[in-house]
Parts: C-alpha cells; structure tokens; sequence
C-alpha cells in the first residue's frame, strides 16, 4: 500500500521507536513497503519484536547515524525532549518531520473507517476489542493497539478498510484523530500539565467528538455527560443508548444483555476479568454497530477478546501465591482493580505500586492517600519518572510519608525479603503501575524461585 499522505521518499526514521505505539506504528509503514529503522534509548521487547518486520533498530542516540541522515520522513515521540540530538538533526538536514500524534493521524486519514478510543482509562482494552470484532465480522483491518493484546500483539492488520486506534488525551493529541466513530469512555484528572484546568480539558475532548462523524459517550460520567448530545452506553443510566442489564459475575468475569435503545439484542459473555470491561465492551458494541454488523457477529467478537498484557495478568506464582500484574496508575484506575481482586483473593493481599510521573503523584496526592491508605500490606516502588526530571513532592517516598503505615523500596532486592518470609498459599501479590514495575515483577519472581 503506497501512502498517499508521504509523497516524499519511503525512507522512515523513527526517533523513540521502542515506545508501544510507535513501534506498531513503524510495523504498519514495514507492512506497507516503507524502509523503516530507528532508535531507543534502551533495548526491550518491542525493539526486539521489530527485526520480525525487516526494521533497524539502534540502542543510544547518533546524530550522525546513516539511517537518520538518509531518511526522508522522521517520526518522533513525545517523550523525547526537544533538544534531543537525532531531532534537532532532522531539523536541520531539513527532514520531513511528524509527531507521533500528527502522523498517526495522517495516516488514519488514508483509510476508509476509523475508530478512535479516548478517555482516561480503558483505551487500550477497548481498542483490542474492536479489534476482535472487525476480526469477527471478516473485514479489512488494521489495529495499532497501545498495548500487548493476547492475540494481535500491539498491531496486526490484515487490510486497509478499517482502522481501529487510541486517541490519547495527552498534550491534546486526540485532537489529531478524525474518526468516524469516536469513543469517549470517561473522563478523569490526568495529565493535567497539558490543560489550563478541567475545563480546557473537557474542551479538548467535546472538540474530538465534534470532529468525528458520530461519537459514543460513557452515560455514567458526569463528565462525558458534559460533552453534547451524542449516542450513549452505560450501566446504571437507565436512558443509555446502549445499555448493560442482567449483569451476572463468575470470579469477576462478567455477562450481560445488551439493549440497544431499549430492545434487547443478545447476551455478551466475557473472558475478561473486571467490571470496567462491561463498559469498555458496550463502547465497542455501540462503535462496532453504527457500521452496520449484526449483534451476533459483534458479541462473537468480544468472546474472542481474553486479556491485554499487565491489565490484571497473572505472571505466576510463588509458595502458592498468585502474582498478579496491573497496569493501574491512577487513583480510580487503582480502586476499580483492588475490588476485582478483593473478590478473587483468598488469603492476605500484597501491594506494591509504583508511581507514575512526579506530576501527576503531586497532582492527586490526596486522591492516591485515599485510595492507599486501607491497604493492610502495602509497599511503594520507587517513582517510574518517564520523560520528567525528579521533582521530591511528586516523588514515592513522599506519597509514603502521606501515607505513614507504608513500606519503600528502591530496589527489587528489598521486595524479595519483604516477601520471601510473608506470602503463603492463597495470598495474591497485586504489582500496581505504568512503569518498569511489570519487569521488577517478573525479576522478582524469578529471584525467588
């Protein structure tokens, strides 16, 4: 598939490359015929999982690098400061230049139907969804998923009819995507660097939904409720559009009933363990119908669909202990998966979280407290600081001074005697964060076996 979008060249430089998204971004330009390469500043699974699709990765910045020197189109993430080498390289060799953000969207322009997923939380496993349905429905599509998903990995494609991706609502990039069908599945305090307050940022997410043909909003946010008249799907808002009722629970993985303006359709019965799933897959069902597939082919869809890695994954298990790890980082994210694993918890529970950015710790300082603080056996990890520099408010052990009854641990050798001695038949060891925590975890568990 030649691009329309890139005129110049087919040489591609992705600076960042190793990052989930723009890594499937990268394979999606290889699937497409693209020569493609480019650098990270550490190695890992995605930049290993690329030399699968022909693309040259390179560990450590060189601005004189040939590749880079050579490229005629150069992709960069957000993450990368603006001084960063590679870039002001490209700057100034005069390289065609995008953001991720601004070239996913670019690209998105080029296929037929577009589904973007927003929100504070859910993104990801409501990609994946749709995802499985398109799969289901037999239909040309390619998934750039911001995650590992059980079956498609972070991207898969099989055609070029439907797209199906996230809108993140950092630095506004949402704002970038125009999609046919627009998913908005909550809206939270997050990233709030980016905005001026709660209200630009709400700003940002109604300006979304009017850029798409038709958007889909969460009934059951306040929030979302504040965006406009658009189609609804909830649980507990009995005027929802699409709406969940007869909702029944076996060790958390749920089934329900879908109505669609209140005629019932079908019976949806998921794999997926937790209750946010209900609402991740009626905005699946709801995007999925407004093109037309018939209810039965979408709930097929969404029984296909079993995890998405570090959403509630169990790694392993030590002494008869399960260790389970989660991707939660936010106050609400963290409360929703401790009463998952409330109900599949037999013995003691062990917490270990990781905080993500030192702005946002200090932003929600208090909600993190609240949220912490009845956790009988808990233990902070130091701070995964992404693309910030240290700032002590935001940090973890600040958060563990707020919290006082708290354990801190720097390093993965502390979590190993902590728990060598503890954790018995039964008990759950919950990891908790967006960081490198789901590789201290698997570490761990090694170490003590």
């Amino acid at each position: 598939m030649r691009l329309k979008s890139l005129k110049k060249g087919k040489k591609i430089y992705f600076i960042g490359i190793g990052g989930v998204s723009m890594s499937a971004l990268a394979k999606l330009l290889a699937v497409c015929g693209y020569e493609v390469s480019g650098s990270d500043g550490v190695k890992g699974e995605q930049t290993e999982a690329l030399a699968f699709y022909g693309i040259k990765v390179y560990i450590g910045v060189d601005a004189e690098r040939g590749e880079l020197c050579s490229a005629d189109t150069v992709v960069y993430t957000d993450a990368i400061a603006e001084d960063h080498a590679e870039l002001q390289q490209a700057k100034r060799l005069q390289k065609t230049i995008y953001g991720r953000a601004e070239f996913l969207g670019m690209l998105c322009a080029e296929f037929s139907h577009v589904t973007a997923v927003a929100g504070s939380h859910g993104k990801t496993t409501c990609t994946s969804m749709c995802a499985h349905v398109l799969k289901s429905a037999n239909v040309e599509f390619t998934a750039h998923i911001g995650g590992d998903d059980q079956t498609f990995g972070n991207f898969y494609s099989c055609g070029f009819d439907h797209i199906v991706t996230e809108a993140c609502e950092y630095k506004k990039n949402l704002l970038k995507l125009k999609a046919e069908a627009a998913i908005v599945l909550n809206i939270d305090r997050d990233h709030m660097e980016c905005y001026q307050d709660e209200r630009d940022m709400i700003d940002s997410f109604r300006t979304y939904c009017e850029q798409a043909k038709t958007a889909f909003i969460c009934a059951d946010d306040e929030k979302c409720l504040r965006l406009g008249e658009y189609a609804t799907f909830g649980i507990k808002n009995v005027l929802s559009d699409y709406r969940a009722t007869e909702l029944r629970s076996n060790g958390e993985r749920y089934s329900f009933t879908v109505e669609e303006y209140g005629k019932a359709l079908c019976r949806v019965r998921l794999k997926a363990i937790g209750r946010c799933n209900v609402y991740n897959a009626l905005a699946a069902f709801a995007a999925m119908r407004s093109y037309g597939f018939d209810e039965k082919e979408i709930a097929k869809g969404l029984e296909t669909f079993s995890a998405v890695r570090r959403r509630f994954e169990k790694i392993g298990s030590y002494h008869g202990a399960s260790f389970i790890c989660d991707y939660a980082h936010h106050p609400r994210e963290i409360s929703s998966t401790l009463a998952t694993v409330a109900s599949v918890c037999r013995g003691e529970l062990y917490v270990v979280f990781q905080p993500h950015t030192y702005s946002r710790t200090k932003l929600l300082l208090g909600d993190f407290v609240n949220v912490l603080r009845p956790i009988k056996n808990l233990m902070l990890y130091k701070t995964y600081p992404a693309r910030e520099k240290f700032d002590e408010e935001g940090s973890a052990e600040r958060l563990a001074q707020h919290l006082g009854s708290c354990l801190y641990a720097e390093n993965v050798y502390v979590l190993k005697m902590w728990l060598k001695k503890t954790v018995r038949e039964g008990d759950v060891v919950l990891f908790l964060g967006a960081g490198d925590i789901y590789y201290a975890a698997q570490y761990l568990l090694k170490e003590l076996k």
